[in-house]
């Protein structure tokens, strides 16, 4: 039987933090242990170039995403692992789709029309500051998606949209030159995969509220320390369903761990001694995985080599597919 084809993009302007490992990190490489199913993890540094012109932020960012999901444990012999912009077939299918897409199912996305609704409120030209490259990022997005033939794309919801648009973009090409393409579907998280910050929020570097996943311990130990909590004392009763601090220890415990903090919730643990704990649990499960991530930044060579495998594999598939649609749209040799 053939194998369910899933692939996930890591957008490269970032440090990853503990939202980012327990939303997307850890599931996506408990997912790609099964047998059934065929792996695709890509370092979306095209997409990274929307937002950030600060090219040692998009170097750097690189390298310590690459780094963390190898040390986390992603197989790179049963996944394949690289970087979008080694992938020059992924450009070529952004031009081939570019040429069916409607402007006006552009118009649609959500990014685009945020930033116009920001422009007008501001009474400025609903155009001003937006460049093509945002305009645009649902089809490279649905390249990056189709030139694997994608079934499963786990994505938040936030990018849902993204994915309607591949289907409709892949089923236009369909309807125009011959079935080539699997219609993906959006795989999206549990809610609970969401992951509170500092602040109470959703843990993101937009909100400034996050903790960094690889930091050394100390530095671990203060970001726990930031938390924000209520005013109630040691031996009153606190509502784990209302604390971050609850919020991320679950995340990290076993069933048992979690009932056992919870009771202490009941029981009203000082809050000083419920991060304390909080730390222990999450410096006991990152120190391993802490020590192989600085190991890999120390060794970049290392990381651009396993890259370059990575990409040597997904150019021999993207290859295939850009190949067949060149062929598909005309673009044939004449011998």
């Amino acid at each position: 039987m053939a194998k369910e084809i899933v692939l996930t993009g890591v957008t490269t302007t970032g440090t990853p933090h503990l939202g980012n490992y327990v939303g997307a990190i850890r599931p996506a490489i408990e997912a790609s242990r099964q047998e059934n199913t065929e792996s695709y993890f890509f370092l979306a540094d095209y997409h990274a170039l929307i937002k950030c012109q600060d090219p040692e932020r998009v170097k750097q960012s690189r390298l310590e995403i690459a780094a963390t999901w190898l040390a986390c444990g992603l197989d790179t012999d049963k996944a394949t692992f690289y970087r979008q912009s080694d992938i020059p077939e992924i450009t070529e299918l952004n031009w081939l789709l570019t040429c069916v897409t409607a402007k006006g199912l552009m118009n649609r996305a959500h990014a685009y029309k945020g930033a116009v609704d920001e422009n007008l409120a501001n009474e400025q030209d609903p155009d001003f500051g937006i460049t093509m490259g945002l305009f645009c990022y649902p089809v490279l997005m649905a390249a990056d998606i189709l030139a694997f033939n994608a079934h499963k794309v786990p994505v938040g919801r936030d990018q849902i949209q993204h994915i309607e648009m591949a289907r409709d973009i892949a089923g236009r090409f369909n309807h125009l030159f011959g079935e080539h393409f699997v219609l993906p579907e959006a795989v999206v998280g549990e809610e609970g995969s969401i992951l509170k910050g500092l602040d109470g929020r959703k843990m993101s570097k937009s909100y400034n509220n996050t903790i960094p996943l690889f930091e050394t311990e100390k530095k671990l130990q203060k970001g726990i320390n930031k938390i924000k909590t209520n005013l109630l004392e040691p031996g009153e009763a606190k509502d784990p369903n209302d604390s971050t601090v609850f919020d991320i220890y679950q995340a990290f415990a076993t069933p048992e761990q979690t009932a056992e903090m919870r009771q202490k919730f009941v029981d009203g643990i000082a809050w000083g001694e419920a991060k304390k704990e909080l730390f222990a649990l999450i410096n006991g499960q990152l120190a391993e995985s802490r020590e192989k991530y600085h190991e890999l930044m120390a060794n970049p060579a290392y990381v651009e080599d396993v890259l370059q495998a990575g990409a040597e594999k997904a150019r021999a598939r993207a290859r295939r597919m850009v190949s067949d649609l060149r062929n598909a749209v005309g673009l044939v040799n004449f011998k």
